[in-house]
């Protein structure tokens, strides 16, 4: 399994959320540039950045701290939060960003996430955001109307590279993953699926390796210092004891 160290970016600084509500937000830095280098350890394939205020806004608005983030950067980085439109897309994609993440285009606006999956192929990925087993948009304050497996069988089928599956519940509360529905999308689906929300321990990581889930996102955790980037890498990939 590979681990995704996180980056959640508001008001110019990195964050982390609570269940995704704005007004439970904890403050890890006023510079988050200088954690790049932190998280991108050996094993670190991918660093997953999110704009919380484009999320919020429906539009990227963090685009000068991401091209930041990219250019230092040595691994790739997959970029996500209010990404709705095809000019948003590729101006992700221009500033230089591996991966795009789209969430409630894909609810609200198929045909344009089909588009960009079959124009940048291998290179977007679905955020599958779900309360109850029902997709949330509009950075997780409304509903989709959609269960996470239709949404994601939807995606699959238009050729997403991969599903990024969140238990809003779980999100940023160190409470455990929900391995089983994460399991059972992955089930369902014909692409992999990266588990991300309430991973706490490295416990909850060998869950997930051993639930066999390609690639997990963590970012709290490794901020609370439950664990190292190192910690979780060789947890993730080699079964090293959990605590």
């Amino acid at each position: 399994m590979l681990v995704f160290p996180a980056i959640d970016l508001l008001g110019g600084n990195a964050v982390r959320l609570r269940e995704g509500k704005r007004d439970q937000v904890t403050v890890f830095s006023n510079n988050p540039v200088e954690f790049v280098l932190g998280l991108a350890r050996p094993g670190v394939t991918r660093l997953h950045v999110v704009d919380l205020d484009g999320a919020f806004a429906g539009a990227p608005v963090q685009t000068g701290l991401l091209t930041q983030i990219i250019k230092a950067s040595p691994i790739p980085v997959e970029v996500g939060g209010g990404i709705r439109d095809r000019a948003a897309i590729d101006a992700v994609f221009a500033i230089g960003a591996q991966y795009v993440v789209l969430g409630t285009a894909a609810v609200k606006s198929p045909a344009l996430v089909e588009a960009a999956c079959r124009a940048y192929p291998g290179k977007i990925v679905v955020a599958v955001d779900a309360r109850d087993g029902i997709v949330a948009v509009d950075g997780w304050t409304a509903s989709g109307n959609v269960s996470a497996i239709e949404l994601g069988q939807r995606a699959s089928a238009w050729g997403a590279a991969a599903l990024l599956y969140t238990d809003i519940a779980r999100d940023g509360t160190h409470v455990g993953p929900n391995v089983e529905a994460t399991a059972a999308l992955a089930a369902a689906v014909d692409c992999d699926v990266i588990a991300s929300g309430g991973v706490g321990s490295l416990n909850d990581l060998a869950r997930l390796r051993d639930a066999k889930i390609p690639a997990v996102v963590v970012g709290r955790a490794i901020y609370d210092h439950h664990f190292t980037v190192d910690e979780a890498v060789a947890t993730a990939t080699h079964g090293a004891s959990a605590c």
